[in-house]
């Protein structure tokens, strides 16, 4: 009598507990615990419940999808901003380069009083000119009219940078959405290694309460208590580290959303399209090639490396340009006219100047080299890190459909584990271990699940497919 009892005051109590909701299993001891406690047994002790289950339910986190997650990054993002205020600096530097080509127009006022009718200039130059008296306004037009391709090389080599810099904006975008694909999926996994400890606290909670009141009525030993007093403390351990790991993620994604602060967010979109897994490595490497913007970025560097060591090689060669000015003075010396009017042609030929133009243009060349095989070996670390990538995603899925392999057996073992126990036939070692595997396993299956979404993500970053 006193043994059926025992077991059915023990069922009874493990009904009642996995009948209570998990935040209620995490907020109070369980009544198994304090029924063994009220027996005066010598292991009987309180057990804490985990401490920030009760705080789950009462956090109210706000919904976030991976797409908005995306428009606030390139909304928000320092980084993108700073890219995009670099790419808008270049364009006005190309603007700056092309005003060389329109005609450059001034207005002119002087006023001038001589301290003699007749002054002269005696020092600082080579001629003296007279000084007269007058009130003269005027205006002057100064049109280029060739240096033999100096200023258009000139002007194609800034809009190519201004271009790579709008490119590199781009590199920067992607950058930063395969950080936030990362954070976000990060979250999730975070999200469900929580949810695995608690699930493990409270089946290890519900072998305590029964094996101590089994214990109390000395149908089990004081070392089977034992056994799963520590047991619980180690889930204990478990749903700690992974709640901080939850607050970390959060805290990642804040920053990699560009969010000053803290904010809690609740991903909803589980992942994106997938990948296609049977896709030819071969055609990712090409599309990496053409698309990735830091090549991109690099190819209009070297292009425009090479326009401009052009350009230098052209600063060699005669300038010519057309210049007129007019003008009317109201006040003036009766030896000047009323108004005045000029206009030229002028050839200007640089001759020598100690090695100057051909030390730049060879410094142009030089720079135009390293920004060719700069490129070279950036594109073999792209061809590289996509067959990487491509590797890791297609180890990573085998993984996930080993890790759901081993759930399913880890499961099925802890059951006969726990059935096998319960009859008496094997010991709460067997027992525990046969936990553990079955924790280990579920960490493993969450862990492979979110890494195949988040290495899905790095192989798109790879190819240049994130925008």
């Amino acid at each position: 009598m006193r043994i059926a009892a025992a077991i059915g005051l023990a069922l009874t109590t493990a009904a009642k507990i996995a009948a209570m909701p998990a935040g209620a299993q995490g907020a109070e001891p369980a009544p198994a615990t304090t029924a063994a406690a009220a027996t005066g047994h010598p292991l009987s002790l309180e057990i804490r419940s985990p401490p920030v289950t009760s705080e789950d339910a009462s956090r109210e986190n706000e919904s976030l999808t991976l797409a908005r997650a995306h428009a606030l990054a390139l909304q928000n993002h320092p980084e993108i901003v700073a890219a995009d205020q670099r790419a808008l600096a270049s364009e006005e530097d190309f603007k700056q380069a092309r005003a060389a080509l329109f005609p450059q127009v001034a207005l002119y006022g002087s006023a001038v009083h001589a301290g003699s009718a007749n002054t002269r200039i005696m020092a600082g130059s080579l001629n003296n000119p007279s000084v007269l008296d007058r009130v003269a306004y005027g205006a002057g037009l100064n049109q280029l009219i060739t240096d033999f391709g100096h200023t258009a090389h000139l002007v194609e080599s800034s809009k190519l940078q201004a271009s790579a810099q709008g490119a590199a904006a781009a590199a920067t975008r992607e950058q930063v959405l395969l950080n936030v694909d990362r954070s976000y999926f990060g979250v999730l996994q975070a999200q469900a290694l929580v949810q695995v400890s608690r699930q493990a606290f409270a089946t290890r909670q519900l072998l305590l309460d029964r094996v101590s009141i089994l214990a109390a009525n000395k149908l089990k030993s004081d070392l089977d208590v034992s056994f799963a007093r520590v047991a619980l403390e180690d889930a204990r351990l478990l749903h700690e580290r992974a709640r901080n790991d939850l607050d970390s993620s959060q805290a990642t994604l804040s920053a990699a959303l560009g969010i000053k602060g803290l904010r809690q967010f609740n991903p909803v979109e589980r992942e994106p399209s997938p990948i296609a897994s049977e896709e030819d490595v071969a055609a990712m490497i090409d599309r990496a090639l053409r698309d990735r913007p830091e090549l991109v970025r690099l190819r209009e560097e070297r292009d425009a490396a090479a326009q401009l060591a052009q350009s230098m090689r052209d600063a060699r060669l005669p300038t010519i340009a057309a210049e007129i000015v007019a003008g009317d003075a109201p006040s003036h010396d009766a030896r000047l006219p009323d108004s005045y009017s000029a206009g030229g042609i002028t050839i200007s030929v640089p001759l020598f100047a100690g090695g100057f133009y051909a030390a730049r243009q060879h410094a142009a060349e030089h720079r135009a080299g390293v920004s060719a095989e700069t490129l070279r070996a950036l594109e073999d670390e792209v061809a590289r890190d996509v067959r990487i990538a491509w590797l890791n995603l297609k180890s990573a899925r085998e993984r996930l459909r080993t890790t759901a392999q081993l759930e399913r057996y880890a499961g099925d073992a802890y059951q006969l584990a726990e059935a096998r126990y319960k009859v008496g036939s094997t010991s709460i070692v067997e027992l525990s271990q046969a936990q553990l595997e079955l924790t280990s396993a579920q960490i493993g299956e969450a862990s492979a699940r979110y890494e195949v979404l988040i290495l899905e993500s790095t192989l798109r970053y790879q190819i240049g497919s994130l925008l």
